[in-house]
């Protein structure tokens, strides 16, 4: 196994642990802080140091630098700040970090303060993910959030005297009782406190969670498409206004340098390496997942065996159909050379897209429709 030469490479890690659990969320996320059988949090960051030593020895010694770092949950910041940083530490010295490296982690506004922020900068992170969701409290109670809208600025605020150049804010629109009003309080609170970057994602109802239970029994009513997509419309007017530019799908930038160098690597389908219980891999066609229960993952490190559960050689036709999928949400755009020519000129005639250079770009309304030109294009 080994990343291909000159190709960039991520590591994604995973830390399952959360103060609650939110009634929407199907992660693979625990409440406990002692698990059993080693897998507590007070453990964790010697049991990801054990794999990132292991993901070195499997890639061997022309393994590459790393060029991201993204470390996400559950909640990374219910750890302590020098765990992350052990974390990090380990990654430098095992694969050393490509020059100008992005390295993020995903935080609650109500899980740091500065003397962990300025902490985690002088560690090396240099990006920080803010999960904001809302800025309106009703809404943030059906989710089930549970930080005070008004700390949102503040953890900004910290994070900017800590040092941090790029600040992300993650929202989250269609939550059944939420009102275009109510959305667009949340969005113009979120660039009140001035972030880089906005990731806006419309409420999905997964199964198995209790949001879905509530859904399915009339409690609360499923999320209506119509209202999802004015919502998208206001959040593309509101940040394009302020100065974010859309370059996928639901991710808005303030530069090119603000973009999230992570997901990109997966958008793209580069290689990576998932850290983490639960955490996928993607190295040059070969995919793999981690066992999910924390102390699973901590008794296969402990025995010195990897802690991948099952994996997959993805063959040329899934390679080619998840390059469709992913590519043609990016601005940048899709390839012609990988979807049918008759398949654009539709896409294209319908105004859903449109033809740059050698790339099929897709319109605001393409972005809405996004799933339905993925399917004329297959």
């Amino acid at each position: 196994m080994h990343v291909p030469p000159g190709t960039p490479f991520g590591v994604y890690v995973h830390v399952p642990f959360c103060a609650s659990r939110c009634g929407y969320c199907d992660f693979n996320t625990y409440t406990a802080t002692e698990l059993g059988g080693g897998g507590s949090q007070a453990a964790y960051a010697g049991h990801a140091v054990a794999e990132v030593a292991l993901a070195a020895a499997t890639l061997g010694p022309d393994r590459p630098a790393i060029d991201a770092v993204f470390l996400g949950g559950g909640t990374p910041t219910l750890l302590p700040a020098e765990d992350l940083a052990r974390v990090l530490d380990s990654l430098r010295e095992h694969f050393g970090l490509a020059e100008g490296a992005e390295v993020t982690t995903e935080a609650n506004p109500d899980s740091v303060s500065p003397a962990s922020l300025a902490r985690l900068r002088e560690a090396g992170f240099t990006r920080v993910s803010f999960g904001m969701q809302s800025a309106v409290g009703h809404v943030l109670r059906v989710l089930e959030r549970t930080h005070d809208p008004a700390g949102v600025d503040r953890a900004v605020r910290w994070a900017r005297e800590a040092g941090f150049e790029q600040v992300s804010l993650d929202l989250i629109y269609g939550t059944p009782g939420e009102s275009v009003t109510d959305w667009r309080t949340s969005v113009e609170a979120a660039l009140a406190s001035g972030p880089d970057h906005v990731s806006a994602y419309s409420l999905i109802v997964e199964d198995g969670t209790r949001l879905a239970r509530q859904v399915r029994t009339g409690v609360i009513p499923m999320p209506e498409e119509d209202d999802l997509a004015e919502k998208y419309v206001l959040v593309d007017d509101l940040l394009t206004a302020a100065g974010l530019g859309w370059y996928e799908v639901s991710n808005w930038a303030r530069s090119e340098a603000s973009r999230c160098r992570h997901n990109e690597l997966y958008w793209t389908s580069a290689s990576w390496w998932g850290i983490g219980p639960g955490a996928h891999s993607h190295v040059d066609g070969e995919r793999w997942w981690n066992v999910k229960h924390p102390s699973a993952y901590a008794a296969r490190l402990a025995t010195g065996a990897s802690p991948a559960q099952d994996r997959e050689t993805l063959s040329d036709a899934d390679r080619h159909l998840e390059r469709v999928l992913l590519e043609v949400r990016l601005r940048d755009g899709l390839p012609l050379s990988l979807v049918p020519a008759a398949g654009v000129d539709d896409v294209v005639g319908r105004g859903l897209g449109v033809r740059r250079d050698d790339r099929l770009v897709l319109t605001r309304e393409g972005r809405l429709l996004a799933d339905a030109v993925v399917r004329d294009l297959t």
